[in-house]
């Protein structure tokens, strides 16, 4: 797999898996999953507890489960997550999320632009208005 670049959010990636992007959209994460991305923990739980997706979406989020590079929370994150929480206000696993990026160095992709604007040092694209 290639290096990462981009952290997919919960939102997005269900968003994917329903192909309930603009074509744009679809195009642009197609491409970051054909060279390799990751996902936080937060997210899989987040996945895998959505009670909406399809029998077929379920196989397909296995797979993209299965090709990502899968991201714990390390001591680095719990303190950027202590940061956020403080700084901004945000909702743990959204500040989960975000520190879980840049401590990586990821650009997160996600529709809710809303719960990561604000958040200064966090790069955020949303695949729905590209």
């Amino acid at each position: 797999m290639a290096t990462s670049r981009y952290l997919i959010d919960t939102n997005a990636a269900i968003d994917y898996l329903a192909e309930a992007i603009p074509e744009k959209g679809l195009v642009f994460l197609d491409e970051v999953i054909d060279n390799g991305y990751s996902i936080s923990v937060i997210s899989r739980i987040e996945l895998y507890a959505y009670s909406k997706l399809s029998e077929q979406d379920q196989v397909s989020l296995d797979i993209m489960i299965a090709q990502s590079s899968m991201l714990n929370i390390n001591d680095a994150i719990i303190e950027q997550t202590i940061k956020i929480r403080k700084t901004y206000k945000t909702k743990l696993p959204d500040a989960i999320i975000a520190a879980t990026a840049m401590v990586h160095n990821l650009v997160l992709i996600t529709r809710n632009l809303k719960d990561f604007d604000n958040i200064e040092g966090l790069e955020v694209i949303n695949p729905h208005v590209l």
